[in-house]
């Protein structure tokens, strides 16, 4: 019943819901569009979320991870080795090689190192920390996650970026950049060949869109609660309004 009461106001209150209904679609349209006044136009935002995932073992020239004849001791020193490489390829240095061979924005990549148990939190001067409003800006970034698996000398390389061909790329990308710089370091250092770190990739990383859909689903949620919120505001203004119109005519009677 109070349900058929507020619909039969609004019903007689069609301004009201007019402009209601016009400040929803435009706060749908704001959702998923940057509104630019000067000039004139819309941006889409970026709300899809791609990812692409690789994997890199850490070996050396004699495959220390496929030789029987190798000892445990060398893996464990492997595995070292991989989380040590991780944070190599977070510096800034590779960083920017890796934004520039993907062709992302270097300044919104955002590198996030191996965490092990020695370092479960990033250091509290990394430009990488965690923050609870990165929330926000999660869809408008390019992320790559390094995680050093704890039983094998082996990194798995996260990327996440707005599209999936761009999380493919930044993936693939950290990986290439990461073998020149070995093989830069290497050079310049006079290593010898059967004493370098090599890097073996488990194929070619490809990626995925997980959030299809989500523009609409935004526009759609943000419409409605707009509208909604829009509607009971033209019902309590109507209601605020009858009030004063009463309390009028109760003292305009009084005084007679």
């Amino acid at each position: 019943m109070g349900l058929g009461r507020r619909l039969r106001t609004l019903w007689t209150l069609k301004l009201g819901v007019v402009v209601a209904f016009a400040l929803a679609c435009l706060a749908a349209v704001w959702s998923v569009q940057k509104i630019s006044l000067s000039p004139l136009g819309l941006t889409p935002r970026a709300l899809e979320m791609a990812t692409a995932t690789t994997h890199v073992i850490v070996d050396t020239p004699d495959s220390t991870v496929l030789d029987l004849r190798q000892d445990t001791y060398s893996l464990e020193g492997l595995m070292n080795r991989a989380v040590l490489l991780g944070n190599v390829m977070a510096s800034t240095t590779v960083q920017n090689d890796i934004a520039r061979r993907a062709g992302v924005p270097i300044q919104l990549l955002r590198i996030q190192a191996p965490l092990t148990p020695a370092q479960a939190a990033p250091p509290a001067d990394s430009e990488n920390a965690r923050h609870t409003t990165d929330i926000l800006k999660s869809t408008d970034q390019y992320r790559l996650d390094i995680e050093a698996n704890p039983t094998v000398p082996m990194l798995n390389i996260i990327a996440q970026t707005p599209t999936s061909a761009s999380a493919a790329a930044l993936a693939n990308a950290a990986v290439t950049e990461m073998q020149l710089y070995i093989d830069g370091l290497a050079a310049s250092q006079k290593t010898p060949a059967k004493d370098q770190i090599r890097l073996l990739t488990l194929g070619k990383a490809r990626g995925a869109v997980i959030n299809k859909g989500v523009d609409w689903q935004v526009a759609a949620v943000v419409f409605l609660l707009t509208f909604a919120i829009g509607c009971a505001t033209v019902i309590y203004v109507s209601r605020v309004r009858r009030g004063w119109r009463q309390a009028t005519l109760s003292e305009r009677a009084a005084a007679a």
